[in-house]
């Protein structure tokens, strides 16, 4: 296929601005899927993105389209049938990664506001992952066709943000079509053709990947140069593995063998690889007969910065959850994972994830894709921690924090963080950001309306309900975009969770001594109305070190003993009340405490 007529883009949004929708349409308008076969999020393959609405996995479509508008003398001597590679991308900050990997893959961007809402933090976050690799934006407004758009202020922000004339902005609407076939005119018109050489070495970059169980591992590829065609032998240049291209197709938009792909394509191949180890996003794909010289430019190395405890309920299925993950783990290059033991829940894993979204997704698909019932410990981050010999550790958990008086300090990771808020709610973000030891670095403003709040705040306080907070403080309005800045040295304590007497490891965590007091006595009034009620007294303490600052009972079930006494002295009530107060003494130091489930998720959600 000639290169001229090849376009490589993909769609960015801030999450809810209609990129999925406006994919749908593009499918339609340009007869990709029939009308019949329609239907919404087409591009949403998993039924988690169906019900929640949301994009998680970057997803890749061919379309044919010719041009709708006659041809300028730019084009005159080009064919007029052109072949649309699409990437259709998550909007979620924690799935960034899956952004950055397409705009690897492509030469234009197709960045998309809401008409109604305007530029929001991930839509800044954006703009600047396509600037940096270097791409051809253009600016879409959509849902114009909504009663509260306003298409004229929205086309001032997008303008001041990319310095382009404002009337050039086009206007569509992912949900009537209106403007989507000058779009795909423009997509033709301005991004470029890709620049590829055919006669070099083949070298495909791997821009994603999923593990099928009966088919293997199939690689996502951008063909960089040379042509890769079927049953071919092909070669890993990063990891060093070889494999066969059993399959080689496109994505139209379910996948549709072709005899080889070509130089500036997008399609897949279906490998003979078994090892989520083998096949690595980010690697490039060379032949093995004749290999190239050098690999193409991979991605930055992600780093997880969100940690929590997966464990199995039952000891039969920790085999299944270490499979589970490793397949999990090639159709996600964020997640990483490595063997962890409680004393109360057993053998498991503690995961890595970009966000508390990503954890909740990752949990979800675990137990609906490979039937899994898990207990999940509540969020932390990880820290560095130097002793008083020089040592450097890092510690992903509390219960492996050493022993407080080999400790010199604890660094904590801290955040660079960007608030897109209307003016009236300024004050309100500020208030929250001081609430979780954050600190205001700059203020601006995208125009008269809207407010841009930049602020640094340490990762654990921002994990749990700060988005929520920040929701509810902006009733609605406020977006909110972050990324890792440095790790700093903090006054870090460890605070315990006594149940019983006893210290429940995976409750325990890493806090700041301003703030330990405080949510030590939240988390044990959370954990008097989550633990059942037993037979005998259930003291609730937090700790730290030895010293107790909070502490709750959980008090016993009581059966009225006296209740067959019908009369006579009073020595009869006080024998059998004396009787039942001494077998729930004994029962104490035996008892064994049911911690549910929820327990050991209570941070997630702290309401004041």
């Amino acid at each position: 296929m000639n290169q001229s007529s090849i376009r490589n883009f993909c769609i960015i949004a801030h999450i809810d601005h209609g990129k999925s929708t406006l994919a749908d349409r593009m499918l339609e308008v340009t007869g990709t899927v029939a009308k019949r076969d329609m239907h919404a999020q087409l591009l949403d393959t998993m039924d988690i993105e169906q019900e929640r609405g949301i994009t998680i996995k970057l997803q890749p479509v061919r379309m044919q389209w010719q041009l709708s508008t006659p041809p300028n003398s730019v084009h005159d001597n080009q064919a007029q049938s052109y072949t649309l590679n699409l990437i259709d991308t998550p909007g979620h900050v924690d799935f960034s990664y899956e952004v950055s990997r397409s705009l690897a893959a492509c030469e234009g961007a197709v960045l998309v506001v809401d008409a109604s809402q305007g530029i929001q933090a991930q839509t800044l976050a954006n703009v600047y992952l396509a600037i940096e690799a270097g791409l051809t934006i253009i600016p879409v407004l959509n849902k114009i066709d909504l009663p509260a758009a306003d298409p004229e202020r929205v086309a001032l922000e997008v303008s001041n943000l990319l310095g382009c004339n404002p009337d050039t902005i086009l206007r569509v609407s992912g949900k009537t079509g209106d403007g989507v076939p000058e779009l795909l005119d423009a997509i033709v018109e301005q991004i470029p053709a890709p620049h590829g050489d055919a006669s070099l070495p083949t070298r495909a970059l791997i821009f994603d990947s999923i593990y099928d169980d009966y088919r293997g591992v199939i690689l996502f590829l951008r063909i960089v140069d040379g042509s890769l065609p079927k049953n071919a032998a092909i070669r890993m240049m990063a990891t060093g593995a070889e494999g066969l291209a059993l399959e080689t197709g496109m994505f139209a938009p379910k996948q549709t063998p072709t005899p080889e792909l070509g130089s500036g394509q997008i399609g897949y191949i279906v490998t003979n690889l078994r090892s989520t180890s083998e096949a690595r996003v980010g690697d490039t794909v060379t032949l093995a007969k004749a290999p190239a010289a050098t690999a193409l430019d991979g991605y930055r190395l992600v780093k997880p910065f969100v940690f929590a405890g997966f464990f199995p309920t039952s000891n039969e299925q920790y085999p299944l959850l270490k499979d589970a993950l490793d397949k999990l783990t090639l159709n996600d290059a964020a997640l990483q994972y490595e063997p962890e033991t409680s004393a109360v829940l057993g053998f498991g894993y503690r995961v890595g994830f970009l966000g508390l979204l990503h954890l909740d997704i990752v949990r979800e698909r675990l137990e609906r894709e490979y039937r899994l019932e898990l207990v999940v410990t509540n969020p932390s981050t990880d820290y560095q921690v130097r002793t008083v010999n020089g040592e450097e550790l890092r510690v992903r958990n509390a219960a492996s924090l050493p022993d407080p008086t080999r400790i010199e300090l604890i660094r904590e990771p801290w955040i660079n963080g960007e608030v897109v808020v209307p003016n009236d709610y300024v004050g309100g973000v500020i208030t929250l950001v001081n609430q979780i030891r954050g600190r205001q670095t700059n203020l601006s403003y995208v125009d008269e309306t809207l407010a841009l709040v930049a602020f640094e705040a340490p990762l654990a306080n921002v994990l749990t309900d700060f988005y929520d907070s920040l929701k509810s403080i902006t009733s609605g309005y406020g977006s909110f975009n972050y990324e890792l800045a440095d790790y700093r040295a903090e006054k870090l304590v460890r605070l315990d969770i006594l149940v019983g007497g006893d210290i429940v490891d995976s409750l325990s965590m890493i806090v700041h001594t301003d703030e330990a007091v405080h949510l030590g006595r939240k988390i044990v009034a959370k954990l008097k109305e989550i633990v059942p009620r037993q037979n005998f007294e259930v003291s609730l303490q937090a700790a730290i070190g030895g010293k107790i600052i909070a502490r709750e009972d959980v008090k016993a079930v009581r059966k009225d003993v006296i209740a067959k006494l019908y009369g006579g002295d009073v020595s009869r009530k006080n024998k059998l009340l004396d009787k039942q107060k001494a077998g729930k003494k004994r029962m104490k130091r035996f008892g064994k405490v049911d911690i549910p489930a929820e327990a050991f998720m209570v941070l997630v959600t702290k309401d004041d």
